[in-house]
């Protein structure tokens, strides 16, 4: 009987350690920032795309414009999953013509019990010229309090910036974005300093 136990216990070991391992070598985007000030709204990501401990690409494009350009979507996790979520999305947008809370709403649930999309990893930031959201798998759909939201492995370095830079300063947003961005950069390992930039002009 202690045989078989500790037989068993090796094996969820083993089993345990390769579905780490397997998730550690997954490809992975980050970091991602969407910042409101003064009627703009403008989205920055970094460039870097990791394999495990390996950067893969420097200067991948994270951020999207969708339906007509009305809408800017950013992704942090990994990237093929990131990309079927963003086709999933803007088919929602189109159904919905336009509208980013229904859109939002509607693929958090598609994505929290779709069998398939539940297995997605990855977090969505997307905004229009009067919404923000953070989408995640968990069927969440976060609207930030603040004019600021940041996902990805650098996204709290990122947010901590840019809300000092919003209340100590008169930067316009997209001058708080890239600042904030290259902040983040000089911390986290996997936030690089390649900076895209979308902007929403009211």
């Amino acid at each position: 009987m202690v045989f078989g136990a500790s037989s068993a216990v090796a094996q969820d070991s083993q089993k345990t350690n390769s579905m780490r391992n397997r998730s550690s070598r997954r490809i992975r985007s980050t970091t991602v920032i969407c910042v409101r000030r003064n009627g703009e709204v403008v989205m920055a990501a970094d460039g870097q795309v990791t394999l495990g401990d390996h950067v893969l690409k420097h200067s991948a494009k994270k951020i999207r414009r969708l339906y007509q350009e009305k809408i800017l979507a950013g992704f942090a996790g990994s990237t093929a999953d990131a990309f079927s979520l963003f086709a999933r999305f803007e088919t929602k947008l189109e159904q919905y013509a336009g509208n980013l809370n229904r859109a939002a709403v509607e693929l958090a649930k598609d994505w929290r019990t779709d069998k398939m999309l539940r297995n997605l990893e990855a977090l969505l930031l997307v905004a229009d010229k009067g919404q923000t959201f953070l989408i995640s798998g968990s069927g969440d759909v976060i609207d930030p309090d603040e004019p600021l939201a940041a996902i990805g492995s650098g996204g709290s370095y990122a947010t901590a910036a840019a809300r000092a830079l919003i209340e100590n300063t008169d930067l316009s947003a997209r001058e708080i974005a890239e600042k904030a961005m290259k902040i983040a950069g000089e911390i986290c390992i996997y936030t690089n300093n390649r900076i895209t930039i979308e902007e929403l002009k009211g």
